[in-house]
């Protein structure tokens, strides 16, 4: 097991990309547990300065959050986001899987090509699947390029309504009451943080 945790190691350490246990096993001579030796890698590396996180169903390695700050270099940004970019970017990682007429409901406005261009170019978004309805629209999901960019597992990591807030990142004021019905399944999947796009 110490011999496969080695290996999963130097493949971990190698790899620009986060690596999946099915990839890590073909790698790996016949007969090896990707999984086991994993369990036993991440243990291992508790507490230290590099850590091997799961973003989404792949792993990587990657430094501690609370050491981060040793990381900053202050370098000119070229390129920001727009509002409509950002805005639109945390309607899909909040409503997932979300077409664009279900998130031009929500902002209220329309969506231009060039903001959806821009997120998928950032490989922050892609699209999912088509939905059964009348039109068949594409839906839009999130990436494990998003979810790694901003250190979560899941989409389901996202900070809740009472985190923004708590942040500084949202006015404290009361919510207004919810325009139109969504899917049940939809609010299953965001519940907690419907509201969000509610202030």
């Amino acid at each position: 097991m110490a011999e496969q945790e080695r290996m999963i190691e130097a493949v971990l350490f190698a790899s620009a990309e986060p690596v999946t246990l099915k990839e890590l096993e073909a790698r790996m001579p016949h007969g090896c547990d990707a999984g086991e030796a994993m369990a036993h890698l991440r243990r291992r590396y508790e507490g230290r300065g590099v850590q091997v996180m799961k973003i989404g169903d792949a792993y990587a390695m990657r430094t501690a959050a609370d050491l981060g700050f040793l990381m900053q270099k202050e370098t000119v940004e070229t390129r920001k986001l727009s509002r409509a970019a950002i805005e639109t970017l945390a309607i899909i990682a909040y409503h997932q899987p979300v077409t664009r007429a279900e998130i031009e409901e929500i902002r209220g406005v329309s969506v231009s090509r060039g903001t959806v261009d821009q997120l998928l170019e950032l490989e922050w978004i892609r699209l999912g699947r088509r939905r059964m309805t009348p039109g068949r629209p594409v839906t839009f999901v999130v990436t494990e390029g998003f979810l790694d960019h901003f250190g979560l597992e899941s989409a389901r990591d996202l900070p809740g309504l009472k985190e923004l807030r708590a942040a500084g990142l949202l006015e404290n004021r009361p919510s207004f009451a919810p325009v139109g019905d969504a899917d049940e399944g939809e609010e299953e999947a965001t519940e907690g943080q419907s509201e969000l796009f509610e202030d």
